[in-house]
């Protein structure tokens, strides 16, 4: 079965974005990027333009699923706000696109990837990598993090088809 998911690492000033499509037991990345807003700009502004350069995100490669990394909550209080903000305004862009959106925890994530919830970014970073059969790491860090909510949404998919039948 083809699937194409969007995987979103949620930010005010940098989301990362990531579509991984598989067919089997194959992955590919077809696209990773970051979008930014200018931290000097009114917070209106910003998210309208997250909102904006997301779906045109969506618009361009069609992905049939989304997951987004859930908000860290041990954040400190204005970080954890304006990610929750930017959060918000990416599920919106999917859900007026039409899809579906998984939420994933951080430690999820890395369970899902390298089977240890509290494993380093380094590692997650390799195993990406490695799945995805790129020669480096997609940077920044942000992107790489939306690749990997993207493989974790495509390693529970199939368990939840199966729980829904």
């Amino acid at each position: 079965m083809f699937v194409s998911v969007l995987g979103i690492d949620p930010g005010l000033t940098t989301t990362g974005y990531g579509i991984v499509e598989s067919s089997g037991s194959r992955e590919r990345a077809v696209a990773v990027g970051v979008i930014k807003t200018d931290p000097a700009a009114p917070v209106g502004r910003r998210l309208a333009e997250l909102y904006r350069d997301l779906s045109a995100v969506i618009d361009e490669y069609r992905p049939t699923a989304a997951a987004i990394e859930r908000i860290f909550q041990n954040r400190n209080r204005n970080t954890a706000m304006a990610a929750a903000r930017a959060s918000g305004v990416a599920m919106l862009a999917v859900a007026e696109a039409g899809l579906t959106i998984e939420e994933y925890t951080p430690s999820a994530v890395k369970m899902a990837l390298v089977g240890i919830g509290d494993a380093p970014k380094e590692q997650i970073e390799r195993v990406v990598s490695m799945r995805l059969g790129l020669a480096r790491v997609p940077g920044p860090a942000d992107a790489a993090d939306a690749l990997a909510v993207a493989l974790c949404h495509h390693q529970h998919a199939p368990r939840r088809r199966v729980e829904a039948s």
